[in-house]
């Protein structure tokens, strides 16, 4: 590898563990907004929309206008949407685990709409992803955070939406992602008008879940996945749901349950697993 290379597989690990660190900020962040989670949603994407804007202004990207860009949008409002609620009502840790299922998600579409089968390691991988979800959905039972549970669950449905329209050729990430939180934004921010909390802490929580944990951490990783290889994005992406949970134990004080524990570690370890042998 000549110098020019290596230098350039430096910045794209850099650029990947910097967007994964501000996405892992998010479960913290919400969880100290005392707020409607469709209030903080809408706040933080219009917050994201002009910090991406300004972004695709600099560079000079021209913005796509769809069927396909626009069905992306719908998915970026909805995972968003989804996530924000799931934080509310479950643990952080079992909302960004579940939502971490987006790949079974594919499969599944994949073998709805298109008619293919999975693979034999597609099939293992989709019994191993929902022998852990059921750890999670189990130790709910006890907690009565099912709800969350199963909003966050869907919100992986979303996010696998995002990644099968960005693959069709007409298909341009950015614009979706842009659109996708504008409009979020556009709906939902005026919510925050029936809120009573404005404090110090509040409002630098929202600041910053939408200028870094969503605006900046989406422009670093379309920016990384440019200068990675797959294999290398796969396993840096991977430190997300694991790096937000622990976050929010340290600085809140919320801890996973037992059998969460267990089915974070086979989920995670199980969509690793895929990606690796998908790349290899």
């Amino acid at each position: 590898m000549n110098t020019e290379n290596k230098a350039q597989k430096i910045r794209g690990t850099l650029t990947m563990l910097s967007a994964s660190v501000c996405f892992s900020l998010g479960g913290l962040l919400i969880k100290m907004v005392p707020w409607n989670p469709l209030a903080i949603n809408g706040v933080r994407n219009l917050i994201a929309s002009c910090v991406i804007g300004l972004y695709i202004c600099f560079t000079h990207h021209r913005i796509k206008v769809n069927f396909t860009v626009l069905a992306g949008a719908v998915c970026m409002a909805g995972v968003t949407t989804m996530f924000t609620i799931a934080n509310k009502l479950t643990t952080a840790g079992n909302a960004i685990v579940l939502q971490y299922s987006a790949p079974i998600w594919i499969i599944l579409l994949m073998f709805v709409f298109f008619g293919k089968k999975p693979s034999r390691l597609e099939a293992v991988t989709i019994i191993l992803v929902l022998a852990g979800i059921l750890c999670f959905f189990f130790d709910s039972l006890s907690t009565g955070k099912i709800v969350g549970d199963l909003i966050a669950f869907l919100s992986g449905l979303f996010y696998a939406g995002m990644f099968m329209l960005n693959q069709f050729e007409k298909g341009d990430p950015l614009s979706s992602i842009v659109i996708g939180q504008f409009l979020c934004g556009l709906v939902l921010s005026p919510m925050a008008l029936r809120e009573t909390v404005f404090s110090p802490s509040a409002l630098a929580a929202v600041f910053i879940l939408g200028t870094v944990q969503v605006g900046l951490a989406y422009i670093l990783f379309s920016i990384g996945t440019r200068l990675t290889d797959p294999v290398t994005a796969s396993i840096i992406n991977a430190m997300e749901p694991i790096l937000n949970p622990i976050l929010v134990a340290v600085f809140y004080g919320e801890m996973l349950g037992g059998l969460s524990l267990i089915g974070a570690a086979i989920v995670v370890g199980s969509i690793l697993f895929y990606n690796i042998r998908q790349t290899v």
